[in-house]
């Protein structure tokens, strides 16, 4: 009896051991497998973030040289851009009561009503209201947005804060559009206050569906509280942007007759937004980074309003004013708006820890880039990176986080999760990363191929598992652990070898023009989202629709930006074969539904 005892309870340790051992595997490959989606959403994120300053780049250019050539590029130009640069020209102080008089609230309008200027009652109204997914009529929005910017003109570029009239400020990161972050952030740490600062460290929009709603709220509190609430600046707070990632979509739809006046005066608004927040003399705040040539005396003197958005720039030109903005100015606002501590190689250790110690500061708070924990300190200590948007790229990708700082400038850093479960992982995080990546790959398929088929003179349609992830990282520039996803993407021969051509076998695509070839497909799908902005800057009213002649601007600008050399005969004929509306117009999606591709996603995403 007592040999069976001994047994079974060697039977037990052994299988408690088993299970253990299997559980921890478990959550290995799970935090394995949540690593990898993080790295693969980041790094095509960073691709699309640079693709946009490309077209950014491409647009000044344009401006300073192109505009100039001949009178058929300007009057093409002079439409492109002559629908934001209007924003510029001053709106009178007596503009509210005009706000008042022409833009009648109906009787049947049941969403708050504000009075200015406004109250702490007020806040409070807007919260429940957006609790209750109530919207805010559009007069008392552009009414808001008024007094917002003139209260933003009296703000320097770089705000000074102190902690010896609080006990501590809270510092929170990107939000984008993720309005339950911020509520489930006043709920844990309180609503702001004289006894409880906060500073928002930009990037309040796009992306999430509740953009508005957060700057509205962020506004509010920022008329109520103009010295205990401070805004900073981030890439996001700009008109290309939001066209690119979804603010301006989310305006129109919500607004619709009153979206284009609500754009032209956020345009202001984010003209007029701090760049930088110090505190005590001690910890640097802005959205970016800082480089070397990073020159806060500068960046404190210089007229912000003046750089940032390209549509100054515009104005200037299509006014025959022939002063530009200053490269300088342009450069530093773009270092500290765009400045990365990982990707670009330019901001190393060295020089931050330089920086710090020439502005006499500890400590660099920053945002700009997802973390899966919500923050991450870098740097010694010197470099703090705080996210405060959860689910950021899909339910379950990363934490969301805040920063209490003290006197001492010690940082205590808040986690939280908005989730219907307290679950951390999610199982659809890989697999949306996948199709991300997936996608990446047929937008660079020709590419791709030649770039396999160098490994591969005698045609063998196999190469090594190394030489294919050569390849797939000289062409995509993405960073990422390719051999670990080798099982994801592609398969594997008997041998080990790589057939690199099984890359694309998901991939179904159908083109029902005759006339447009694959590699016209291939760079349309590339650059969707530049040919969008372009798209919506033709179109003007954001109707979202655009006549012919406009559809013909769109792609010469397009080819223009992308170098394609497509002739005007072609583009004609290309005209020529889509299905416009009745009145000579067409939509995007119409447009992109000529070009249709269709993906099959049918891997298996089981861990290996």
């Amino acid at each position: 009896l007592a040999c069976s005892q001994k047994q079974k309870k060697k039977e037990a340790e052994r299988t408690a051991i088993l299970i253990q051992r299997w559980y921890r595997s478990y959550m290995a490959r799970l935090e394995m497998r949540r690593r990898y989606s993080l790295t693969i959403f980041q790094s095509i994120e960073y691709a699309d973030e640079q693709a946009q300053m490309q077209l950014s780049k491409f647009f000044t250019f344009m401006l300073d040289h192109f505009t100039q050539t001949n009178k058929t590029d300007q009057e093409i130009s002079s439409h492109f851009f002559s629908s934001s640069s209007d924003y510029a020209i001053s709106i009178p102080d007596h503009a509210m009561k005009e706000y008042e008089r022409i833009i009648e609230v109906p009787a049947s309008y049941r969403g708050p009503h504000l009075c200015f200027p406004l109250t702490v009652a007020d806040t409070e109204v807007l919260l429940q209201a957006f609790k209750d997914q109530q919207q805010l009529h559009a007069r008392y929005v552009l009414q808001l947005f008024h007094e917002t910017r003139k209260v933003l003109q009296q703000m320097p570029n770089i705000t000074h804060l102190s902690t010896s009239y609080a006990k501590e400020v809270t510092i929170c990161g990107d939000l984008h559009g993720k309005l339950d972050d911020l509520l489930l952030i006043f709920y844990k740490n309180g609503l702001p206050s004289e006894e409880n600062p906060y500073v928002f460290n930009g990037d309040f929009v796009d992306r999430g569906k509740n953009s508005m709603e957060i700057l509205i709220i962020l506004f509010a509190f920022l008329l109520v509280y103009p010295n205990h609430l401070h805004l900073n600046r981030g890439n996001h707070e700009d008109h290309l942007m939001n066209l690119r990632y979804g603010f301006t979509k989310e305006i129109m739809k919500k607004y619709k007759t009153y979206g284009k006046p609500i754009l032209h005066l956020l345009e202001g608004i984010y003209s007029w937004l701090p760049l930088a927040t110090i505190i005590d003399n001690q910890v640097l705040i802005l959205h970016g980074g800082i480089s070397d040539t990073t020159d806060l005396n500068f960046l404190n003197s210089f007229h912000r309003n003046k750089v940032g958005i390209i549509h100054i720039k515009v104005l200037r030109y299509f006014t025959g004013c022939s002063s530009k903005v200053p490269s300088k100015w342009w450069n530093q606002l773009l270092d500290r708006r765009w400045a990365e501590c990982v990707k670009m190689g330019q901001f190393h250790q060295n020089s931050r820890r330089r920086l710090l110690q020439i502005c006499c500061m500890k400590l660099l708070i920053r945002s700009h880039q997802c973390k899966q924990e919500g923050y991450e300190i870098s740097h010694n200590g010197k470099v703090i990176t705080i996210f405060s948007a959860s689910n950021y790229y899909e339910e379950g990708s990363n934490r969301g986080a805040y920063i209490k700082l003290n006197p001492d400038v010690i940082p205590h850093f808040v986690q939280y999760q908005v989730s219907k479960s307290t679950h951390f992982c999610c199982s659809n995080c890989p697999l949306s990363a996948l199709k991300g990546l997936r996608e990446k790959l047929y937008t660079h398929k020709s590419d791709l191929i030649t770039a396999f088929t160098q490994y591969d003179p005698l045609g063998t349609g196999r190469i090594s598992l190394g030489q294919w992830a050569s390849a797939m990282e000289s062409v995509l520039h993405l960073d990422i652990p390719w051999r670990t996803l080798r099982s994801r993407l592609v398969c594997l021969a008997p041998d080990g070898s790589v057939e690199y051509l099984s890359c694309f076998d998901n991939l179904e695509i159908i083109l029902p023009i005759k006339e447009v070839q694959p590699y016209l497909v291939e760079t349309l799908y590339r650059y969707k989202a530049d040919l969008e902005i372009i798209f919506n800057m033709i179109d003007q009213d954001h109707s979202g629709l655009i006549s012919a002649d406009e559809f013909r601007q769109t792609w010469k600008l397009f080819n223009a930006h992308v170098k394609n050399d497509v002739s005007d005969e072609s583009i004609d004929s290309l005209a020529r074969t889509m299905d416009f509306n009745k009145d000579g117009s067409i939509d995007f999606n119409e447009f992109l539904e000529a070009f249709r591709i269709v993906h099959k996603f049918s891997y298996n995403d089981q861990p290996s």
